[in-house]
C-alpha cells in the first residue's frame, strides 16, 4: 500500500455518518473481469483508484466458500465489496463479513438487469421496490461501521419517471445512504440482454445532472459511457465523483494518469512495461501455489494496443502462454515488447 493511500484507507474506519472514502474516481464491479488478480493489476497503475470487486451473492457468502469470495491482497485498498441481494438480515451478515476481512465500503447492487438476477429479486429489479433496498441498506449500516452504498440506474421499463427515481433515492437516502453510484440509463428488464442494457437504452447524464442538483447534500457518482480521462473532468465539474467499466478494462494503461489528472498527485506515470514487471512476483507466488499464468495474464491484455507489436504482445499472453513450458519467460518477453511504449 501506498502511503499516499493509508490516509484515506483509516479514515474508513471511522462510523458511517458520512463518506470516507474517495470516490472520484472508480472501477466498476464487472463479472468474470474484476476479481482479485485483476484488481491487484489495476492498482499497479493507480494507487487512488477505488476499486469494486464482482457482485458477490448473499447465498453465495453465507453458504459458500466465504474465503474464496473475500480474498483480497493489502495493496488492493481502497477496496469495496459489491453485494447482491434483497433480505436485510442476510445483507448485514454480509457486510459483517467484508468488514471483517478489511473491505473499505460495502456497496449494493441495484443496476443489474440480467434475468438470473431478477429471478432471485436482485438487481435492478429492486428500483421498483425502494422501501425493501431502504430496509437493506439501514440493516447493513447498523451492522457495520464501513460506508454502505448503492449503485442503481436512472429507473427500469414501467417505472423511468424522474419522480420515480427521486422517489427511490429519497427513500434509500432516509435510510441512512448517502453515496448514490449513478448509471445513466435505465435499464430494460425484459427483451434485452445484460450486454443490450449497456448499449440500447440511452444514457442520459442530464437525468444524473438534476439528480445531484436536487440532492445536492448527497455524493453522486457517475457511470455509464465515459471513455476519457477528458470526459471524467468534465463530468466532475458536476458530479462528485466518475465510474469507469468496460474502458477502465479493454483500455487499462488509461488508469496510469489518473493520480496525476485526478487526485493532483505528482508522482510519476509508469510506463507498461514497469507496471507489467510489477506483477512478476504476483504471478511467481501464484504459479508456486499451483496457479495458472493465464488465470492473471487475460486482464492484461489491455496494455498491448495502439503500438507496433501490440498484436504479439497479446498473442503471448493469450495464445502461447497456454503452450510454454517455461511461462515466466513468455511474460519476460512480453514485457519487451512493452518497452518504451
Amino acid at each position: 500500500m501506498s502511503e499516499a493511500t493509508k490516509p484515506a484507507i483509516q479514515a474508513t474506519k471511522a462510523a458511517n455518518t458520512g463518506t470516507t472514502v474517495d470516490r472520484r474516481f472508480s472501477v466498476a464491479p464487472m463479472m468474470d473481469w474484476t476479481d482479485h488478480h485483476c484488481r491487484y493489476f489495476l492498482r499497479q497503475l493507480s494507487g487512488h483508484a477505488l476499486l469494486y470487486t464482482e457482485m458477490v451473492t448473499t447465498g453465495a457468502l453465507i453458504n459458500g466458500d466465504a474465503a474464496r469470495f473475500l480474498r483480497h491482497e493489502e495493496a488492493e485498498h481502497p477496496l469495496a465489496l459489491q453485494l447482491g441481494g434483497s433480505v436485510p438480515a442476510d445483507l448485514a451478515t454480509c457486510a459483517r463479513m467484508a468488514e471483517a476481512a478489511g473491505y473499505d465500503e460495502v456497496n449494493l447492487n441495484v443496476g443489474c438487469p440480467s434475468d438470473r438476477v431478477q429471478n432471485n429479486l436482485m438487481g435492478a429489479c429492486l428500483m421498483a421496490h425502494p422501501a425493501l433496498v431502504a430496509d437493506c441498506v439501514k440493516a447493513m449500516r447498523d451492522a457495520v461501521g464501513i460506508d454502505v452504498t448503492v449503485k442503481h440506474r436512472i429507473g427500469i421499463n414501467g417505472r423511468d419517471s424522474y419522480a420515480e427515481l427521486c422517489d427511490f433515492v429519497g427513500q434509500v437516502q432516509e435510510a441512512g445512504c448517502r453515496s448514490f453510484t449513478v448509471h445513466a440509463r435505465i435499464a430494460i428488464l425484459e427483451g434485452l440482454s445484460p450486454k443490450q442494457n449497456r448499449e440500447v437504452p440511452p444514457l442520459r447524464y442530464d437525468i444524473a445532472a438534476q439528480l445531484k442538483r436536487d440532492f445536492p447534500h448527497l455524493e453522486i457518482i457517475l457511470n455509464g459511457g465515459i471513455k476519457t480521462l477528458e470526459e471524467c473532468r468534465e463530468h466532475l465539474q458536476t458530479f462528485d465523483g466518475v465510474m469507469l467499466g468496460r474502458e477502465a478494462y479493454h483500455n487499462p494503461y488509461l488508469l496510469a494518469q489518473v493520480d496525476q489528472q485526478l487526485f493532483g498527485s505528482d508522482s510519476p506515470v509508469i510506463s507498461r512495461a514497469d507496471a507489467l514487471r510489477a506483477m512478476r512476483p504476483y504471478i511467481e507466488r501464484h504459479l508456486a501455489d499451483g496457479g495458472a499464468m493465464h488465470h492473471i495474464t487475460r486482464h492484461v491484455l489491455g496494455l498491448g494496443q495502439g503500438f507496433p507489436g501490440a498484436r504479439r504482445f497479446r498473442q503471448l499472453l493469450s495464445v502461447d502462454i497456454h503452450k510454454a513450458q517455461t511461462p515466466l519467460a513468455l511474460l519476460d518477453q512480453a514485457i519487451e515488447l512493452l518497452e518504451g511504449r
